[in-house]
């Protein structure tokens, strides 16, 4: 007999969750300001912040639809491609600063959000891990349970 699924947003996966959608918030406003006003003085730190926001606006609804296997990948892809990010823009805002002559969200590893974008993918990576969606039942296995005494 399979164990019953965990329940997805309880505890700190709802926390996840929020801090997700406020770390998009965040970005969305940060890089829509941005392009608005000086788009012209640093587009590429500028666009990097759009990304961003992209990004956590994809894995704050991933990780709340995650039940599902596709929205699961999902997730998977988000929280590597933001970690991957923050790693790379915040190594690069350190070996060529004159790249980032304006701070985006993921520079210098995220100081301006106090570090945050450098932890939370491994947090959110750390939720997947241990909160994978239930398996779906095969049609061997159903075979099985009906033809099992």
């Amino acid at each position: 007999m399979s164990s019953p699924a965990r329940p997805r947003m309880t505890g700190i996966g709802r926390v996840l969750v929020i801090v997700y959608a406020i770390m998009a918030l965040a970005a969305t406003g940060r890089s829509f300001v941005q392009i608005v006003q000086r788009f012209d003085e640093a587009p590429l730190a500028y666009t990097l912040s759009a990304v961003s926001a992209l990004v956590y606006i994809l894995a704050t609804l991933a990780l709340i639809f995650s039940g599902s296997r596709g929205w699961y990948r999902v997730a998977w892809i988000a929280i590597l491609f933001e970690l991957v990010g923050v790693l790379v823009i915040g190594t690069l805002s350190f070996v060529m600063p004159e790249l980032f002559a304006h701070p985006t969200v993921w520079s210098w590893f995220g100081s301006g959000y106090l570090f945050v974008p450098l932890v939370l993918p491994f947090f959110g990576l750390w939720w997947l891990i241990t909160h994978r969606p239930a398996e779906s039942p095969t049609a061997t296995d159903a075979a099985s349970a009906v033809v099992a005494p």
